[in-house]
């Protein structure tokens, strides 16, 4: 019984194109992307002054995290949506389609003489490299912004001798950046991964009616984790970019 689960932490490869390694997550962030830049290309292109169904389906989720945006960073929001919009709408999707039937359930042969086998699909967020490099990107941003608004006055956040106080300061103020990372980055993926298994297993034991309230669950936790990346995002951003002593 236990072999017919297949669960796996990493990301299996698929192929490769020269030296780069095509993991399932992958390309499932490559069908997410293309999907998302197609229904952006046909609503911007059909926009009405009545909008259709569609229209106000997109416009939502777009008003939403831009009023969150303003009420985080006021006058800068126009700065930061495009990033944290961006963010938001390719998590959601992202830990949403491993919940689409086919999605970690059709399998191909891989390795040596098709010894082995992996999910043709499988969620982009239940990746610890994607998670990391949002991660990483999200983070990035910040110094980027902060540096820029702030110049040198940010850099003494980090680096000012001034006395052995704000030194230790500065220090803890440095690994606090550091750790921002690794939060963002575990903090997504243990979430989606966890669910993945939870669903994985729940519906190998009891096939029918029994994880429908899982999959209920997980589009729950899909949308709170896509809006705690964004939201924190635009905190730390704000936090970045704002005058303070040190």
């Amino acid at each position: 019984m236990a072999s017919a689960i297949h669960i796996s932490i990493a990301a299996e490869p698929l192929f490769n194109l020269g030296p780069l390694a095509v993991t399932n997550s992958l390309v499932t962030s490559w069908l997410v992307v293309s999907a998302l830049s197609l229904l952006a290309i046909y609503v911007g292109r059909n926009l009405k002054k009545i909008p259709s169904y569609l229209q106000i389906l997109v416009e939502i989720p777009v008003s939403g995290i831009y009023d969150l945006a303003n009420n985080i960073t006021g006058s800068r929001a126009k700065v930061f949506f495009p990033f944290v919009f961006t963010a938001f709408i390719y998590i959601i999707f992202s830990n949403w389609i491993g919940l689409v039937p086919g999605v970690g359930t059709i399998f191909l042969k891989i390795g040596e003489h098709g010894a082995e086998k992996a999910p043709l699909l499988r969620a982009p967020t239940a990746d610890i490299n994607t998670t990391l490099a949002l991660a990483l990107l999200s983070v990035g941003l910040v110094q980027y912004y902060g540096l820029k608004t702030l110049g040198v006055e940010y850099v003494k956040k980090f680096f000012n001798f001034k006395n052995p106080i704000l030194t230790f300061v500065g220090i803890l103020e440095l690994v606090s950046e550091i750790s921002k990372i690794i939060s963002f980055a575990f903090r997504l993926f243990g979430n989606i991964f966890a669910g993945e298994v939870l669903l994985v297993v729940t519906s190998f034991l009891v096939p029918f009616l029994v994880p429908a309230p899982f999959y209920g669950l997980e589009l729950f936790v899909g949308f709170i984790q896509a809006l705690v990346f964004s939201m924190l995002t635009l905190v730390f951003l704000n936090l970045a970019t704002t005058h303070a002593e040190y």
